[in-house]
Parts: structure tokens; sequence; C-alpha cells
């Protein structure tokens, strides 16, 4: 079994974050022990260095590989400069056991609002060409309309063909944050989910601060919501197997020459 955290948008410097909630999930994630942890952006509140700094103060804590993307408050100010220096590189692949982990900045310089761009598209399709058991692509901002967000569009201005090149890459899950509410869309053979916010109280409604967890083994797939100081729930539960039959199976239906989803 591969087991991989999925935590975003802590946003470290707000005055919403709740420092007892981030040391709460720490501890947690180093008692869950998974193989890695996936970040996906908005460590910070506005992309300062000193805020930068103090998220490292918790995330070193982190016992498990931890691999981050930045998010939009990253970006502002100048920030990604301060991620690269602090963090890492902005765009990542790396291995899991027999999963492949592909990450991407989707942020743009002081605008709230993503993108990808269709210079990437190449490298994400090569690096989803190796073969691996289960295929993931990380990015913050979320590619399909999450309910309860105000808004019913995808904030990734150029959704529509990285979902393209996504399934065509035969990507299996899509881990997203930015909207601190917790969802899962299944759209053709591939799930998109989107994390809650991990430790900040700016949250939507009856939203609380969460975080994920996926599980692989074998050809099944879980993906569950666990809450800090509370219960975990399971959002969804697939196999692969399963999952690509009922895809062979159903008819082909081309417009353009991209495929429709059904």
């Amino acid at each position: 079994m591969v087991t991989i955290a999925h935590i975003s948008d802590p946003h470290v410097g707000s005055p919403y974050f709740v420092p007892n909630l981030m040391n709460r999930v720490i501890k947690e994630l180093n008692e869950l022990g998974p193989d890695a942890v996936v970040v996906s952006g908005d460590l910070t509140a506005e992309g300062f260095r000193q805020e930068y700094k103090n998220w490292l103060a918790y995330a070193e804590r982190i016992e498990a590989p931890v691999h981050t993307v930045p998010g939009n408050h990253d970006s502002r100010n100048v920030g990604y400069l301060h991620f690269e220096d602090l963090i890492g590189p902005r765009q990542w692949v790396v291995d899991v056991g027999d999963v492949r982990l592909v990450g991407v900045d989707s942020s743009e310089p002081d605008l709230n609002e993503g993108k990808v761009g269709r210079v990437h598209y190449p490298w994400i399709a090569e690096q989803f060409s190796h073969p691996a058991a289960l295929k993931i692509f990380v990015i913050h901002h979320h590619l399909l309309p999450i309910p309860g967000t105000g808004r019913e569009r995808s904030t990734v201005m150029d959704a529509g063909d990285l979902l393209e090149v996504l399934i065509h890459a035969g990507v299996n899950v899509v881990l997203s944050g930015h909207k601190h509410v917790p969802y899962v869309w299944q759209l053709e053979d591939m799930y998109i989910a989107n994390a809650g916010t991990v430790s900040s109280l700016r949250v939507r409604g009856y939203t609380k601060p969460c975080y994920n967890i996926l599980s692989f083994d074998g050809d099944s797939v879980e993906i569950r919501r666990k809450f800090p100081f509370g219960d975990e729930h399971l959002m969804a539960r697939f196999s692969l197997f399963e999952t690509t039959r009922r895809h062979r199976e159903a008819p082909v239906q081309e417009a353009a020459g991209v495929a429709e989803a059904r």
C-alpha cells in the first residue's frame, strides 16, 4: 500500500491561521506515517520571506517527504522567488513506489486566477508517459467548479486544454486546493480531489479545516477527508481496473478532434 497525505492552504501569516491546528495536523501525519505529503499551495498569506520561514518551521517537523507546489498567495509580492530559494522547484516529478507524482505551478504573480500554459503541456505529457501504476497530478487551482465557492467557473484560465492533456496522458487523480472547500469530481477515468484548508479559519459556511488522505493498494484507490482532532470520512473509492474497463466499453464521441466528457 502507498499512502499520500494531501494538505493545502495553511496560510501562515494570515490572521485566520491557527497554529494549534497546524501542530495537531503535524502530529497526526507523523502518527499516520504516509509515504509522502503533498502540499498544494498557499503556504503563506502574502508571499513574504519571513512567512515562508515560518511555514518551514512547521513543515520541517513533518517526518515524511514533503512535495509542494506554490499557490496564488505564495506568488504575491514576487514571493515565487522565495519559494524557489526556500522550498524548491515550482515544477517537479517524483516517484513514490509505483506512484508517479507530477507537480506544476499554476500561480500568476499578484493574480488570484491561475494558468498553466501550453508551453508546459509537452513536459507534463512526457512525465506521465513513463510507466506507473497510479498517476497523480498536483496543482493549486481547481480545474472544475467547486460547489459553495461563490462562482460556478474554473479559476484556471486554460482548464479545458489542461484537462484534455491530463486525460490523454492517463492521469488517474488530480490533487488541488485554493478554495478551502473539499470536494471530489469524476471526469472520464480521472478523479479530481480538492482539499480544504488545513489550518485556516477562513472557511465557507459550515466547512471546517481538514486535509485528505489517499491510499493506493493493488488497483484500489481511496480518498478520505480527515478533520484535525476529529473523524475522517470517505470521499471516493474506485478501482483502476473497473474505471478503465467502463471507459473502454463506452462509446467514444469526438467533437473537433477532442473527446467529449461523458
